[in-house]
């Protein structure tokens, strides 16, 4: 259980171009400035929104200007935060279709807040349903959708440009990858067996290693070691995030990891 959600703070910061980091080590978030307002990626934990909102400050970023927030899925650590800030910022919401059922309330219990011995979420009603193929525009942004079910079944990866010194690098989000949920006990648990996540889980990373990532942006912080990117940063490497096999890399060990749950935990 979060119970003492400032032990997780981080130095917010820009990592390239119109992308910020405005998280905690629990639960990532990220800021994309459009020129025309801001898409916020993940909302995070509800008890760790004040550190986001002074985050973004800190970086001069008003949550007054925030216009959409866009998830990676619909667990707790993502999206808990959503429902308070809209009600502060009247910002639109985004999220994949496959996991409307967890932040409208309808199946709540599959945001693994269960698992965490923490309340269940406050539940909100999604302004937009995201489905593969699908663009989120705004200002000078334009964000491509690709569905990658497995870690939840409305897992949405993104993929945006990043333009740095009149250079354009390609980022990428890869929406959920955790084992988790794929564990045969929770599986059974909410009577989830039918539903084949794990198949589905081999099918996206498959899928999401065809596309050219430049800079790989992790939903959480251990994906593309996002403190050791930051001091490398600090220290004067401006491109310490750009790294064209950490998304390749990042894909594979999921894929063994995978292999390795399968073997250790069949589904029976």
């Amino acid at each position: 259980m979060i119970d003492c959600p400032w032990k997780g703070t981080m130095e917010p910061f820009r990592i390239l171009g119109n992308t910020w980091f405005v998280g905690t080590s629990p639960a990532s978030t990220h800021i994309i400035d459009t020129g025309d307002g801001l898409i916020m990626l993940d909302s995070g934990y509800q008890e760790s929104l004040y550190l986001v909102i002074d985050s973004m400050y800190r970086c001069g970023l008003d949550p007054k200007n925030l216009r959409y927030i866009i998830h990676s899925h619909g667990h707790i650590d993502h999206a808990a935060a959503t429902r308070a800030l809209t009600e502060l910022t009247g910002a639109e919401t985004f999220i994949g279709a496959g996991d409307l059922r967890m932040v409208n309330g309808s199946r709540p219990e599959l945001t693994w807040a269960p698992e965490y011995n923490m309340p269940l979420p406050p539940p909100f009603e999604p302004d937009h349903l995201i489905h593969d193929g699908d663009r989120i525009e705004l200002g000078n942004v334009v964000i491509d959708c690709m569905e990658t079910p497995g870690h939840t079944p409305g897992v949405i990866s993104y993929f945006w440009n990043v333009e740095d010194h009149g250079k354009v690098y390609r980022a990428g989000t890869f929406g959920g990858a955790g084992l988790n949920s794929l564990r045969s006990a929770y599986l059974r648990k909410y009577h989830l067996e039918s539903e084949d996540w794990r198949g589905s889980f081999r099918k996206s990373i498959l899928r999401a290693s065809q596309e050219k990532v430049d800079l790989f942006i992790g939903n959480h912080v251990e994906q593309n070691q996002t403190q050791e990117r930051f001091q490398r940063l600090r220290s004067g490497d401006s491109l310490a995030f750009v790294d064209s096999d950490a998304w390749i890399t990042f894909l594979d060990n999921c894929k063994a990891k995978l292999t390795a749950l399968e073997s250790e935990d069949p589904i029976v």
